[in-house]
């Protein structure tokens, strides 16, 4: 396992409000470039997981591996270390966090880590754990500044939603995890029903849906994941997506790009395009190539971004100056599950040409 040169704190990050406060933001350090490194108290933080903390029935293999492991986060471990552990399940998660610890220290920096994690043969590591470390990634990349709104949009790139067209129109997005986990059992009342259900067209005033009138009430709710956005144009949550997606792409790629919502694509130039989800990806490619979409997949296509690089250099030459276009679409469950990642591996950048 590659040692990590950068172990020393340099600065302590910024929390914003209190946003995700149990991240473990607030564990790890921030180099001289602003980029997050790891630390033992975040993988400590790590070893906390439900998935991997020992319970009263962990044999004495497991609590003296975990012991361990807490002291010294960082140290190899034996295979016959894991293959002591009685229960199979958790001898699996073992593995399946060394094989994530391994993965951050091979890198000096989280963002570099997080980069690796796409490139190569493939996502090696649990969904729940990439999750985990895009939202403390997002975390950093948001800042002190952050407004309730974008917070709550930059759920969409970590959590799956549930995506709910009302009869008027309105489309709503909650948290899927939480509707399934609320919906039946009160949590959010009727609407809860209605998103779990898939979308019937029903309304309910228990709906608490983030607004400029309740912005302030996402600050102490925030790891309850129980705030719904509406994803109609116009509305505040896509430009504070727009603003997010900025950010991000700005922190990783040091390129800066303007993003703004669009209807539809007209233009006969139309030379690159980004899906952030699969489902997206899919339509985009069969839209530019001439193939049939299906009226259900139209449906299905949520939102159309326009990206624009403010300095042209920063492109691949072939094409400089010209639009790339964005989009997310749900799938056959009304499910978003955005793939951020994607905005960092296929824009047209320069310095890949």
């Amino acid at each position: 396992m590659a040692s990590n040169p950068h172990a020393t704190p340099i600065f302590k990050p910024q929390v914003s409000q209190n946003l995700w406060p149990s991240s473990g933001y607030e564990l790890l350090a921030v180099d001289a470039n602003g980029h997050l490194v790891v630390t033992d108290a975040y993988l400590r933080h790590l070893l906390s997981r439900p998935e991997i903390a020992p319970i009263a029935e962990s044999c004495a293999n497991e609590m003296a591996l975990h012991d361990s492991l807490d002291k010294a986060p960082r140290r190899t471990v034996e295979a016959a270390e894991i293959t002591g552990v009685q229960d199979k399940d958790a001898a699996d998660n073992y593995a399946v966090w060394l094989r994530f610890r391994d993965r951050l220290l091979a890198k000096p920096t989280l963002e570099a880590s997080y980069m690796a994690l796409f490139q190569g043969e493939g996502v090696d590591v649990a969904p729940v754990l990439v999750q985990q470390l895009t939202q403390i990634l997002l975390q950093h990349v948001l800042g002190k500044s952050a407004t309730a709104m974008q917070a709550r949009v930059a759920e969409l790139l970590f959590r799956t939603q549930k995506i709910s067209i009302l009869e008027d129109g309105a489309v709503m997005a909650a948290d899927d995890e939480t509707v399934e986990r609320h919906a039946l059992s009160g949590g959010f009342g009727s609407i809860g029903e209605l998103l779990k259900q898939g979308g019937l067209p029903v309304r309910s005033v228990d709906l608490d849906v983030l607004s400029a009138d309740n912005l302030d009430a996402y600050w102490p709710r925030s790891e309850f994941f129980d705030m719904v956005i509406s994803l109609n144009h116009g509305q505040a949550s896509l430009d504070a997506l727009c603003r997010v997606l900025e950010l991000w792409i700005k922190h990783f790629l040091q390129v800066e790009v303007r993003i703004q919502t669009d209807k539809e694509i007209v233009d006969e130039h139309w030379v690159w395009h980004v899906g952030l989800d699969a489902q997206a990806s899919g339509i985009l490619n069969d839209l530019y190539t001439g193939a049939e979409v299906s009226e259900d997949r139209h449906r299905r296509l949520m939102c159309l971004f326009r990206l624009e690089f403010v300095n042209t250099a920063d492109m691949l030459a072939a094409v400089s100056g010209r639009p790339v276009y964005l989009a997310m679409a749900m799938d056959e469950k009304n499910q978003l599950k955005l793939k951020p990642q994607n905005l960092l591996l296929n824009l047209p950048l320069a310095q890949r040409s």
